[in-house]
Protein backbone atom coordinates (compact mmCIF):
# COMPACT_ATOMS: atom_id res chain seq x y z
CA UNK A 1 0.00 0.00 0.00
CA UNK A 2 1.74 2.82 -1.06
CA UNK A 3 -0.80 5.37 0.71
CA UNK A 4 -3.49 3.26 2.16
CA UNK A 5 -6.40 5.58 3.14
CA UNK A 6 -9.57 5.09 1.36
CA UNK A 7 -10.80 7.54 -1.56
CA UNK A 8 -14.37 9.06 -0.98
CA UNK A 9 -16.13 7.43 -3.34
CA UNK A 10 -15.56 3.72 -1.56
CA UNK A 11 -11.93 2.95 -2.82
CA UNK A 12 -8.53 3.09 -0.90
CA UNK A 13 -6.45 6.37 -1.98
CA UNK A 14 -3.29 6.28 -3.69
CA UNK A 15 -0.08 8.36 -2.90
CA UNK A 16 1.93 7.79 -6.16
CA UNK A 17 4.02 11.01 -6.13
CA UNK A 18 4.47 13.79 -8.82
CA UNK A 19 6.96 12.52 -11.62
CA UNK A 20 10.15 14.56 -11.57
CA UNK A 21 11.75 15.38 -15.11
CA UNK A 22 15.02 13.81 -15.07
CA UNK A 23 15.83 13.51 -18.60
CA UNK A 24 18.88 15.68 -19.85
CA UNK A 25 19.14 16.05 -23.92
CA UNK A 26 22.16 15.25 -25.65
CA UNK A 27 23.40 18.31 -27.62
CA UNK A 28 26.73 17.47 -29.40
CA UNK A 29 27.47 14.20 -31.74
CA UNK A 30 30.22 12.95 -29.36
CA UNK A 31 27.75 12.41 -26.69
CA UNK A 32 25.33 11.12 -28.86
CA UNK A 33 27.98 8.86 -29.73
CA UNK A 34 29.09 7.71 -26.32
CA UNK A 35 25.39 7.10 -25.12
CA UNK A 36 25.18 4.21 -28.08
CA UNK A 37 28.35 3.17 -27.12
CA UNK A 38 27.68 2.99 -23.16
CA UNK A 39 23.94 3.38 -23.27
CA UNK A 40 24.31 6.34 -20.73
CA UNK A 41 26.97 8.58 -20.56
CA UNK A 42 29.09 7.97 -17.42
CA UNK A 43 28.82 4.31 -17.64
CA UNK A 44 31.45 1.62 -18.00
CA UNK A 45 33.11 1.28 -21.43
CA UNK A 46 33.55 -2.43 -20.44
CA UNK A 47 31.15 -4.61 -22.94
CA UNK A 48 28.23 -5.82 -21.02
CA UNK A 49 27.96 -9.73 -20.70
CA UNK A 50 24.37 -10.65 -20.54
CA UNK A 51 23.51 -12.97 -17.91
CA UNK A 52 21.55 -16.74 -18.68
CA UNK A 53 19.62 -18.68 -15.77
CA UNK A 54 19.13 -22.57 -16.36
CA UNK A 55 15.93 -22.82 -13.97
CA UNK A 56 12.88 -22.00 -16.30
CA UNK A 57 9.31 -21.73 -14.39
CA UNK A 58 8.02 -24.90 -14.58
CA UNK A 59 4.49 -25.47 -16.70
CA UNK A 60 4.81 -23.10 -19.34
CA UNK A 61 5.62 -23.67 -22.94
CA UNK A 62 9.11 -23.06 -24.25
CA UNK A 63 7.74 -20.23 -26.21
CA UNK A 64 7.45 -18.46 -23.32
CA UNK A 65 10.80 -19.82 -21.37
CA UNK A 66 13.85 -21.10 -23.59
CA UNK A 67 12.20 -19.19 -26.52
CA UNK A 68 11.40 -15.85 -25.58
CA UNK A 69 14.30 -13.04 -25.62
CA UNK A 70 13.63 -9.74 -23.87
CA UNK A 71 14.58 -7.18 -26.52
CA UNK A 72 15.42 -3.74 -25.01
CA UNK A 73 15.14 -0.50 -26.50
CA UNK A 74 15.25 3.35 -25.76
CA UNK A 75 12.25 3.81 -23.71
CA UNK A 76 9.53 6.14 -25.04
CA UNK A 77 7.67 6.85 -22.17
CA UNK A 78 7.45 8.36 -19.83
CA UNK A 79 9.05 11.34 -20.44
CA UNK A 80 10.78 11.11 -17.54
CA UNK A 81 12.49 7.44 -19.10
CA UNK A 82 13.78 8.79 -22.52
CA UNK A 83 17.29 8.94 -21.62
CA UNK A 84 19.35 6.17 -19.22
CA UNK A 85 16.58 3.35 -19.26
CA UNK A 86 15.71 0.77 -21.24
CA UNK A 87 12.27 -0.56 -22.13
CA UNK A 88 10.82 -3.63 -22.67
CA UNK A 89 7.58 -6.25 -23.20
CA UNK A 90 7.30 -9.49 -21.29
CA UNK A 91 5.17 -12.62 -22.87
CA UNK A 92 3.07 -14.35 -20.12
CA UNK A 93 -0.01 -16.71 -19.99
CA UNK A 94 -2.83 -14.65 -18.75
CA UNK A 95 -3.96 -17.57 -17.20
CA UNK A 96 -1.41 -19.88 -15.48
CA UNK A 97 -3.39 -22.60 -15.27
CA UNK A 98 -3.96 -22.65 -19.24
CA UNK A 99 -0.31 -21.78 -20.20
CA UNK A 100 -0.76 -22.46 -24.16
CA UNK A 101 -3.78 -19.92 -24.11
CA UNK A 102 -3.81 -16.35 -24.50
CA UNK A 103 -1.03 -14.03 -23.88
CA UNK A 104 -0.38 -10.58 -21.94
CA UNK A 105 2.26 -7.92 -22.36
CA UNK A 106 4.01 -6.83 -19.15
CA UNK A 107 5.98 -3.90 -19.32
CA UNK A 108 9.38 -3.79 -18.40
CA UNK A 109 11.59 -0.90 -17.52
CA UNK A 110 15.26 -1.47 -16.71
CA UNK A 111 18.32 1.18 -15.53
CA UNK A 112 20.97 -1.01 -16.39
CA UNK A 113 24.31 -1.52 -14.15
CA UNK A 114 26.95 0.74 -13.62
CA UNK A 115 29.92 -1.12 -12.19
CA UNK A 116 32.19 -4.13 -13.63
CA UNK A 117 30.54 -7.50 -15.09
CA UNK A 118 32.65 -9.38 -12.82
CA UNK A 119 31.05 -7.19 -9.86
CA UNK A 120 27.00 -7.34 -11.49
CA UNK A 121 25.16 -9.49 -9.23
CA UNK A 122 22.22 -9.53 -11.50
CA UNK A 123 18.57 -7.54 -11.33
CA UNK A 124 17.30 -5.34 -8.65
CA UNK A 125 13.14 -5.75 -9.43
CA UNK A 126 11.67 -2.89 -7.69
CA UNK A 127 7.94 -2.62 -6.72
CA UNK A 128 6.96 0.73 -5.50
CA UNK A 129 3.84 -0.34 -3.80
CA UNK A 130 -0.23 0.09 -4.44
CA UNK A 131 -1.60 -2.22 -5.53
CA UNK A 132 -2.17 0.12 -8.70
CA UNK A 133 1.84 1.75 -9.04
CA UNK A 134 3.05 1.57 -12.26
CA UNK A 135 6.72 0.88 -11.91
CA UNK A 136 7.51 1.87 -15.51
CA UNK A 137 6.54 5.33 -14.50
CA UNK A 138 8.00 4.69 -10.78
CA UNK A 139 11.42 4.03 -11.58
CA UNK A 140 13.06 7.32 -13.16
CA UNK A 141 10.76 9.28 -10.20
CA UNK A 142 12.04 7.18 -8.00
CA UNK A 143 15.71 6.62 -8.92
CA UNK A 144 17.76 8.58 -6.55
CA UNK A 145 16.52 6.35 -3.57
CA UNK A 146 18.32 3.29 -5.10
CA UNK A 147 21.17 4.81 -7.68
CA UNK A 148 23.75 3.33 -5.15
CA UNK A 149 22.85 0.04 -5.95
CA UNK A 150 23.53 0.56 -9.58
CA UNK A 151 27.09 -0.62 -8.75
CA UNK A 152 25.92 -4.20 -8.71
CA UNK A 153 22.53 -4.38 -10.12
CA UNK A 154 20.78 -3.88 -12.94
CA UNK A 155 17.29 -1.85 -11.37
CA UNK A 156 14.19 -3.27 -13.16
CA UNK A 157 10.84 -2.27 -12.44
CA UNK A 158 7.69 -3.24 -14.19
CA UNK A 159 3.76 -2.40 -14.39
CA UNK A 160 2.12 -5.00 -12.50
CA UNK A 161 -1.73 -6.91 -14.66
CA UNK A 162 -3.97 -4.23 -14.25
CA UNK A 163 -1.79 -1.18 -14.14
CA UNK A 164 -0.11 1.00 -16.60
CA UNK A 165 0.63 -0.72 -20.10
CA UNK A 166 -0.07 -3.95 -18.34
CA UNK A 167 -3.69 -5.47 -19.79
CA UNK A 168 -4.65 -2.25 -17.67
CA UNK A 169 -8.20 -2.54 -15.85
CA UNK A 170 -10.76 0.17 -17.43
CA UNK A 171 -14.13 1.27 -15.85
CA UNK A 172 -15.11 3.76 -17.86
CA UNK A 173 -14.91 7.70 -17.41
CA UNK A 174 -18.74 8.35 -16.31
CA UNK A 175 -18.83 5.20 -13.65
CA UNK A 176 -20.01 6.31 -10.53
CA UNK A 177 -19.92 5.16 -7.32
CA UNK A 178 -23.18 3.14 -7.33
CA UNK A 179 -22.55 1.37 -10.77
CA UNK A 180 -18.90 1.41 -10.00
CA UNK A 181 -18.53 -2.40 -9.86
CA UNK A 182 -20.46 -2.89 -12.94
CA UNK A 183 -18.67 -0.32 -14.97
CA UNK A 184 -15.25 -2.41 -14.15
CA UNK A 185 -17.21 -5.88 -15.20
CA UNK A 186 -18.24 -4.30 -18.69
CA UNK A 187 -15.08 -2.78 -19.38
CA UNK A 188 -12.72 -5.10 -18.61
CA UNK A 189 -14.40 -8.20 -17.20
CA UNK A 190 -12.31 -10.37 -19.39
CA UNK A 191 -9.26 -9.36 -17.10
CA UNK A 192 -10.36 -8.73 -13.64
CA UNK A 193 -9.71 -12.57 -13.15
CA UNK A 194 -6.35 -12.56 -13.56
CA UNK A 195 -4.74 -9.54 -12.05
CA UNK A 196 -4.61 -10.36 -8.42
CA UNK A 197 -1.18 -10.46 -6.53
CA UNK A 198 -0.61 -14.67 -7.16
CA UNK A 199 -1.02 -14.30 -10.70
CA UNK A 200 2.11 -11.15 -10.93
CA UNK A 201 4.39 -13.51 -8.66
CA UNK A 202 4.18 -15.63 -11.36
CA UNK A 203 4.84 -13.19 -13.44
CA UNK A 204 7.61 -12.44 -11.49
CA UNK A 205 9.41 -15.87 -11.89
CA UNK A 206 9.18 -15.74 -15.79
CA UNK A 207 10.52 -12.18 -15.25
CA UNK A 208 13.41 -13.67 -13.12
CA UNK A 209 14.29 -16.11 -15.54
CA UNK A 210 14.20 -14.05 -18.70
CA UNK A 211 16.62 -11.34 -17.02
CA UNK A 212 19.32 -14.24 -16.68
CA UNK A 213 19.17 -14.89 -12.88
CA UNK A 214 18.96 -18.10 -11.04
CA UNK A 215 17.68 -16.48 -8.18
CA UNK A 216 14.98 -13.28 -7.46
CA UNK A 217 16.40 -10.11 -6.01
CA UNK A 218 13.83 -7.61 -4.97
CA UNK A 219 12.57 -4.82 -3.02
CA UNK A 220 9.03 -3.88 -2.31
CA UNK A 221 7.37 -1.30 -0.79
CA UNK A 222 4.43 -1.69 1.28
CA UNK A 223 1.83 -3.33 -1.06
CA UNK A 224 4.90 -4.74 -2.93
CA UNK A 225 5.84 -6.38 0.45
CA UNK A 226 2.58 -8.83 -0.05
CA UNK A 227 3.77 -9.12 -3.78
CA UNK A 228 7.20 -10.46 -2.42
CA UNK A 229 5.75 -12.63 0.12
CA UNK A 230 3.46 -14.42 -1.93
CA UNK A 231 6.64 -14.79 -4.43
CA UNK A 232 8.52 -16.45 -1.71
CA UNK A 233 5.68 -18.65 -1.00
CA UNK A 234 5.51 -19.90 -4.31
CA UNK A 235 8.53 -19.91 -5.30
CA UNK A 236 11.58 -20.22 -2.10
CA UNK A 237 13.64 -22.35 -3.67
CA UNK A 238 14.26 -19.38 -5.80
CA UNK A 239 14.49 -16.48 -3.35
CA UNK A 240 17.34 -14.45 -3.66
CA UNK A 241 17.76 -11.11 -1.81
CA UNK A 242 14.71 -9.92 -0.83
CA UNK A 243 13.80 -6.87 0.88
CA UNK A 244 10.37 -6.04 2.36
CA UNK A 245 9.94 -2.65 3.40
CA UNK A 246 6.94 -1.13 5.54
CA UNK A 247 5.09 -4.56 5.46
CA UNK A 248 1.62 -5.41 5.10
CA UNK A 249 0.29 -7.77 7.91
CA UNK A 250 -0.15 -11.18 6.62
CA UNK A 251 -2.46 -12.27 9.19
CA UNK A 252 -5.25 -9.14 9.11
CA UNK A 253 -8.01 -10.04 6.47
CA UNK A 254 -9.19 -6.30 4.68
CA UNK A 255 -11.58 -5.77 7.37
CA UNK A 256 -8.83 -6.03 10.07
CA UNK A 257 -6.42 -3.88 7.79
CA UNK A 258 -8.48 -1.27 7.78
CA UNK A 259 -8.75 -0.53 11.60
CA UNK A 260 -5.74 -1.29 12.25
CA UNK A 261 -4.36 1.25 9.55
CA UNK A 262 -7.04 3.78 10.76
CA UNK A 263 -5.84 4.02 14.38
CA UNK A 264 -2.51 4.09 13.00
CA UNK A 265 -2.68 7.40 11.33
CA UNK A 266 -4.72 8.67 14.46
CA UNK A 267 -1.35 7.63 16.59
CA UNK A 268 0.96 9.52 14.02
CA UNK A 269 -1.66 12.74 14.09
CA UNK A 270 -1.33 12.52 17.85
CA UNK A 271 2.27 12.61 17.85
CA UNK A 272 1.96 15.21 15.38
CA UNK A 273 0.11 17.61 17.39
CA UNK A 274 2.32 16.95 20.26
CA UNK A 275 5.11 18.14 18.64
CA UNK A 276 3.13 21.15 16.87
CA UNK A 277 2.02 22.36 20.77
CA UNK A 278 5.39 21.79 21.94
CA UNK A 279 7.47 23.11 18.97
CA UNK A 280 5.57 25.22 16.48
CA UNK A 281 4.62 28.54 16.89
CA UNK A 282 0.80 29.84 16.67
CA UNK A 283 0.24 25.67 16.19
CA UNK A 284 -3.23 25.47 14.76
CA UNK A 285 -4.00 22.36 16.74
CA UNK A 286 -4.00 23.77 19.67
CA UNK A 287 -2.08 23.00 22.99
CA UNK A 288 -2.10 19.10 22.32
CA UNK A 289 -3.97 16.06 21.04
CA UNK A 290 -7.08 16.20 22.94
CA UNK A 291 -7.13 19.94 21.42
CA UNK A 292 -6.49 18.63 18.19
CA UNK A 293 -9.23 16.60 17.79
CA UNK A 294 -11.73 19.40 19.19
CA UNK A 295 -10.38 21.76 16.37
CA UNK A 296 -10.39 18.96 13.63
CA UNK A 297 -13.73 18.28 14.41
CA UNK A 298 -15.07 21.58 14.07
CA UNK A 299 -12.67 22.05 10.74
CA UNK A 300 -14.71 19.02 9.36
CA UNK A 301 -17.83 20.18 10.50
CA UNK A 302 -17.21 23.57 8.20
CA UNK A 303 -16.47 22.41 5.81
CA UNK A 304 -19.33 19.78 5.43
CA UNK A 305 -21.07 22.94 5.19
CA UNK A 306 -18.87 24.88 2.62
CA UNK A 307 -15.72 23.30 1.30
CA UNK A 308 -12.83 25.17 0.86
CA UNK A 309 -11.16 26.40 -2.69
CA UNK A 310 -8.14 23.72 -3.46
CA UNK A 311 -6.96 25.48 -6.74
CA UNK A 312 -7.97 24.23 -10.55
CA UNK A 313 -11.78 24.62 -9.62
CA UNK A 314 -11.64 22.09 -7.34
CA UNK A 315 -13.11 22.20 -3.85
CA UNK A 316 -11.55 20.60 -0.44
CA UNK A 317 -14.30 19.12 1.99
CA UNK A 318 -14.62 17.08 5.24
CA UNK A 319 -13.23 13.27 3.42
CA UNK A 320 -10.16 15.85 1.86
CA UNK A 321 -9.24 17.50 4.99
CA UNK A 322 -8.50 13.53 6.47
CA UNK A 323 -6.83 12.52 3.52
CA UNK A 324 -4.32 15.23 2.89
CA UNK A 325 -3.82 15.17 6.35
CA UNK A 326 -2.80 11.56 6.36
CA UNK A 327 -0.80 12.06 3.04
CA UNK A 328 1.57 14.48 4.91
CA UNK A 329 1.92 12.15 7.84
CA UNK A 330 3.22 9.84 5.37
CA UNK A 331 6.21 11.76 5.00
CA UNK A 332 7.01 11.64 8.66
CA UNK A 333 8.53 14.54 9.89
CA UNK A 334 9.52 16.10 6.76
CA UNK A 335 5.70 16.61 6.51
CA UNK A 336 4.78 18.18 10.09
CA UNK A 337 5.89 21.62 9.39
CA UNK A 338 3.78 21.47 6.08
CA UNK A 339 0.98 20.52 7.25
CA UNK A 340 1.22 23.25 10.18
CA UNK A 341 1.48 25.85 7.53
CA UNK A 342 -1.11 24.00 5.17
CA UNK A 343 -3.75 23.63 8.50
CA UNK A 344 -3.62 27.45 9.78
CA UNK A 345 -4.41 28.57 5.92
CA UNK A 346 -7.37 26.57 5.64
CA UNK A 347 -8.05 27.69 9.32
CA UNK A 348 -7.75 31.37 8.75
CA UNK A 349 -7.87 32.07 5.69
CA UNK A 350 -10.16 29.54 3.98
CA UNK A 351 -7.17 28.42 1.51
CA UNK A 352 -7.32 24.77 0.65
CA UNK A 353 -4.37 24.95 -1.28
CA UNK A 354 -1.35 23.88 0.59
CA UNK A 355 -3.11 21.44 2.06
CA UNK A 356 -4.52 19.67 -0.70
CA UNK A 357 -1.70 19.93 -2.78
CA UNK A 358 0.11 16.31 -2.84
CA UNK A 359 -3.07 15.03 -2.24
CA UNK A 360 -4.34 11.69 -3.34
CA UNK A 361 -7.70 12.97 -3.69
CA UNK A 362 -7.55 16.28 -4.18
CA UNK A 363 -11.30 17.57 -4.27
CA UNK A 364 -14.66 16.47 -5.04
CA UNK A 365 -14.81 17.83 -8.57
CA UNK A 366 -13.27 14.82 -10.76
CA UNK A 367 -14.16 11.88 -8.42
CA UNK A 368 -16.29 10.20 -10.74
CA UNK A 369 -13.54 10.24 -13.40
CA UNK A 370 -10.82 7.49 -13.93
CA UNK A 371 -7.57 9.07 -13.84
CA UNK A 372 -5.24 8.66 -16.43
CA UNK A 373 -2.94 6.51 -15.25
CA UNK A 374 -5.95 3.50 -13.86
CA UNK A 375 -3.75 4.24 -10.74
CA UNK A 376 -7.02 4.27 -8.58
CA UNK A 377 -9.15 1.42 -10.48
CA UNK A 378 -6.17 -0.93 -10.36
CA UNK A 379 -5.85 -0.38 -7.23
CA UNK A 380 -9.46 -1.16 -6.32
CA UNK A 381 -9.33 -4.67 -8.68
CA UNK A 382 -6.31 -5.69 -7.19
CA UNK A 383 -7.31 -5.39 -3.83
CA UNK A 384 -10.72 -7.25 -4.72
CA UNK A 385 -9.08 -10.05 -6.49
CA UNK A 386 -6.72 -10.99 -3.35
CA UNK A 387 -9.45 -10.66 -1.14
CA UNK A 388 -12.57 -12.64 -0.17
CA UNK A 389 -14.22 -10.55 1.80
CA UNK A 390 -17.83 -10.22 0.29
CA UNK A 391 -19.47 -9.09 3.25
CA UNK A 392 -23.36 -7.91 3.81
CA UNK A 393 -25.01 -5.56 4.52
CA UNK A 394 -25.04 -6.12 8.23
CA UNK A 395 -21.42 -7.03 8.28
CA UNK A 396 -20.58 -3.65 6.34
CA UNK A 397 -22.72 -1.62 9.18
CA UNK A 398 -20.85 -3.01 12.29
CA UNK A 399 -17.02 -2.80 10.30
CA UNK A 400 -18.53 0.85 9.25
CA UNK A 401 -18.70 1.34 12.90
CA UNK A 402 -15.68 -0.22 14.25
CA UNK A 403 -13.77 2.17 11.41
CA UNK A 404 -15.13 5.32 12.78
CA UNK A 405 -14.69 4.44 16.33
CA UNK A 406 -11.31 3.57 15.65
CA UNK A 407 -9.98 7.56 15.09
CA UNK A 408 -11.86 10.59 16.15
CA UNK A 409 -10.01 12.70 12.85
CA UNK A 410 -10.25 9.73 10.34
CA UNK A 411 -12.38 7.23 11.21
CA UNK A 412 -15.58 8.65 9.19
CA UNK A 413 -13.60 9.17 5.74
CA UNK A 414 -11.78 6.15 6.50
CA UNK A 415 -15.03 3.98 7.03
CA UNK A 416 -15.61 4.23 3.20
CA UNK A 417 -13.58 1.65 2.61
CA UNK A 418 -15.78 -1.27 4.02
CA UNK A 419 -17.84 -1.10 1.21
CA UNK A 420 -14.51 -1.53 -1.16
CA UNK A 421 -15.36 -5.28 -2.24
CA UNK A 422 -18.98 -6.21 -1.01
CA UNK A 423 -20.49 -5.66 -4.74
CA UNK A 424 -17.31 -6.75 -6.58
CA UNK A 425 -18.77 -9.14 -9.62
CA UNK A 426 -15.18 -12.15 -9.38
CA UNK A 427 -14.91 -13.89 -6.09
CA UNK A 428 -11.28 -12.93 -4.41
CA UNK A 429 -8.57 -15.67 -3.80
CA UNK A 430 -8.41 -15.41 0.22
CA UNK A 431 -8.89 -14.07 3.82
CA UNK A 432 -5.41 -13.87 4.53
CA UNK A 433 -2.19 -13.64 2.65
CA UNK A 434 0.04 -17.29 2.15
CA UNK A 435 3.26 -16.02 3.26
CA UNK A 436 5.21 -19.22 4.46
CA UNK A 437 8.60 -19.91 2.44
CA UNK A 438 10.34 -22.87 4.21
CA UNK A 439 13.68 -23.54 2.91
CA UNK A 440 13.71 -19.64 1.13
CA UNK A 441 16.91 -18.02 2.08
CA UNK A 442 16.58 -15.19 4.31
CA UNK A 443 14.50 -12.41 3.80
CA UNK A 444 15.26 -8.78 5.05
CA UNK A 445 11.74 -7.29 7.11
CA UNK A 446 12.07 -3.16 7.45
CA UNK A 447 9.36 -2.06 9.72
CA UNK A 448 9.11 1.41 11.02
CA UNK A 449 7.61 1.82 14.40
CA UNK A 450 5.67 4.99 13.46
CA UNK A 451 4.67 3.81 10.46
CA UNK A 452 0.93 5.51 9.81
CA UNK A 453 0.00 3.45 6.93
CA UNK A 454 1.30 -0.23 7.47
CA UNK A 455 1.28 -0.49 11.60
CA UNK A 456 4.57 -1.60 12.64
CA UNK A 457 2.97 -5.04 14.86
CA UNK A 458 2.62 -6.60 10.65
CA UNK A 459 6.57 -6.14 10.18
CA UNK A 460 6.47 -8.09 13.33
CA UNK A 461 3.84 -10.64 11.53
CA UNK A 462 4.86 -10.62 8.35
CA UNK A 463 9.17 -12.05 9.78
CA UNK A 464 7.21 -14.81 11.87
CA UNK A 465 4.57 -15.60 8.84
CA UNK A 466 7.87 -16.19 6.27
CA UNK A 467 9.13 -19.30 8.94
CA UNK A 468 11.91 -19.75 11.05
CA UNK A 469 15.43 -18.62 9.43
CA UNK A 470 13.77 -16.83 6.79
CA UNK A 471 11.95 -13.78 7.74
CA UNK A 472 14.80 -11.35 9.54
CA UNK A 473 13.79 -7.84 10.93
CA UNK A 474 15.01 -4.73 11.34
CA UNK A 475 13.17 -2.55 12.94
CA UNK A 476 13.66 1.27 12.71
CA UNK A 477 12.48 3.66 15.19
CA UNK A 478 11.15 6.11 12.71
CA UNK A 479 7.94 8.53 11.96
CA UNK A 480 6.02 7.71 8.18
CA UNK A 481 5.63 5.33 5.73
CA UNK A 482 9.30 3.80 4.59
CA UNK A 483 12.60 4.45 6.17
CA UNK A 484 14.87 3.65 3.37
CA UNK A 485 16.75 5.90 2.32
CA UNK A 486 15.89 7.99 4.88
CA UNK A 487 17.65 6.17 8.32
CA UNK A 488 20.76 5.98 7.52
CA UNK A 489 21.52 2.42 9.93
CA UNK A 490 18.35 0.89 7.84
CA UNK A 491 20.17 2.01 4.73
CA UNK A 492 23.79 0.47 5.51
CA UNK A 493 22.21 -2.44 6.86
CA UNK A 494 20.15 -3.16 3.75
CA UNK A 495 22.50 -2.35 1.10
CA UNK A 496 24.96 -4.48 2.76
CA UNK A 497 22.49 -7.56 2.63
CA UNK A 498 21.75 -6.61 -1.50
CA UNK A 499 25.32 -6.62 -1.95
CA UNK A 500 26.54 -9.73 0.33
CA UNK A 501 23.21 -11.41 1.39
CA UNK A 502 24.08 -10.85 5.18
CA UNK A 503 21.53 -9.78 7.00
CA UNK A 504 21.51 -8.05 10.71
CA UNK A 505 21.93 -9.39 13.54
CA UNK A 506 18.16 -10.38 15.18
CA UNK A 507 16.35 -7.72 16.86
CA UNK A 508 18.55 -4.90 15.30
CA UNK A 509 16.87 -1.70 16.12
CA UNK A 510 17.94 1.61 13.99
CA UNK A 511 17.37 4.78 16.12
CA UNK A 512 15.90 7.55 14.28
CA UNK A 513 13.12 10.23 14.87
CA UNK A 514 11.18 8.06 17.26
CA UNK A 515 14.23 7.73 19.37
Amino acid sequence: MSGAHPTKSSRPGLSAGALVVAGLLLAAIGAVGAWLQHDAPGRSAQPRTELTASNPPAGLPTALTTGQHLRWSRCTSPPTARTGYDCATMKAPLDYRKPDGRTIDVALIRRKATGPNARRIGSLVLNFGGPGVSGVSGLPDRLKQYEPLLDRYDLVSFDPRGVGATIPVRCGKTADDTGYADACAEHSGAILPFIGTSHTARDLDLMRYLLGDERLHYFGVSYGTALGAVYAHLYPSHVGRLVLEAPVDPTEDLSEQQVSQVKAVQTAFDRFAAHCAARIRHCPTGDGPEEAERRMARLADRLKKKPAPAGAGRNLDADDLAHAVGDHLVRGTDGWEPLAKALTALIDDNDGRPLSKGADDTGSADRAATPRDNSRVARTAITCADSNLRPGFERLDRDEVRVKAASPVFGEAWSAGVYLCYDWPFDGERATLQVNAEGAAPVLVVGGTGDPTTPYPGARHMARALGDGVGVLLTAEEEGHGTYPQNRCVTKAVDTYLRTGRTPAAGTVCRGSMS
